[in-house]
């Protein structure tokens, strides 16, 4: 169920390791927020086209977006948010040419409204 999209400026490709960063972020949520491994889904959004502050070239930004069902509290999102911030630091190669914006946003799914399917069925 958790859906997390990771958009980066293509000014930072290839200083930040995407799929560390996407298991590591899996493991956050399920330690901090109770969710469910194998229903995190997380996709990797470059961005080519851009404006920064004052959009000189120097600024760069990696920006986590994670929405789980409603229902946890403003503790554990904040906690989770901060843990998340931290990955994305960890996870992005220092680069003094670039200031990089980290941030992170937690978002709810309507648990009422959140529909999903698995399909379960075996390739041969």
């Amino acid at each position: 169920m958790p859906h997390i999209s990771l958009e980066y400026t293509a000014n930072l490709a290839g200083s930040v390791d995407l799929p560390a960063l996407a298991e590591d972020l899996h493991r956050a949520i399920v330690a901090v927020a109770d969710g469910r491994a194998g229903g995190c889904k997380t996709r990797f959004m470059r961005h080519d086209d851009y404006y920064i502050a004052d959009g000189a070239p120097h600024y760069a930004m990696l920006h986590a977006e994670i929405a789980l069902l409603s229902g946890r509290t403003p503790e554990t999102k904040r906690e989770l948010s901060e843990a998340a911030l931290v990955l994305l630091r960890k996870h992005t190669t220092p680069a003094p040419q670039f200031e990089v914006q980290f941030s992170v946003d937690i978002r709810d799914l309507d648990r009422d409204a959140y529909t999903r399917h698995e399909d379960l069925r075996t390739q041969a």
